[in-house]
């Protein structure tokens, strides 16, 4: 009998609206199943859900909007330090245009330089799914819980 094969976790790029969504998950009470960016960070962070791609642009996007959110600055910082440590960081070589909004032209890049097969957002429009390889796709409740 030959060894299960590992599978391979799933490389995905996360679009800031989804780390906002999702910290906002956490601001009372984690709850399973009520926030699905929240979700996504629970079981990206808790169970290695997926491999978290990264550019040195993404993470400046995501300090930005959560300090424009006034966010405190040592929840940004932890946010970044966690996801330096646990994502895989990518080297972004080419600088072309892919998102109809240039600011989620930095995720296009990362996901396509990183080889991802997710792209999570809440606004689809903004990633053209003809020109990513990677499947565009809002973040999903736990599995087996319910929504509210």
């Amino acid at each position: 009998m030959q060894p299960k094969s590992k599978k391979r976790k799933q490389r995905a790029v996360v679009d800031t609206n989804v780390v906002v969504a999702g910290i906002s998950g956490f601001r009372e009470q984690y709850v399973p199943g009520r926030v699905p960016s929240a979700d996504l960070l629970h079981r990206w962070a808790g169970e290695d859900h997926f491999v978290w791609l990264y550019s040195e642009d993404v993470l400046a996007e995501y300090k930005d909007v959560l300090k424009r959110l006034h966010v405190r600055s040592a929840a940004i910082g932890t946010l970044i330090n966690v996801i330096r440590e646990l994502g895989e960081p990518v080297e972004i070589r080419c600088l072309d245009e892919i998102s109809p909004d240039p600011k989620d032209d930095a995720f296009c890049l990362c996901a396509e330089a990183g080889r991802a097969d997710i792209i999570f957002t809440l606004n689809p429009r903004d990633f053209p799914q003809s020109r990513l390889k990677a499947k565009v796709i809002e973040p999903h409740p736990t599995p087996g819980r319910h929504s509210r």
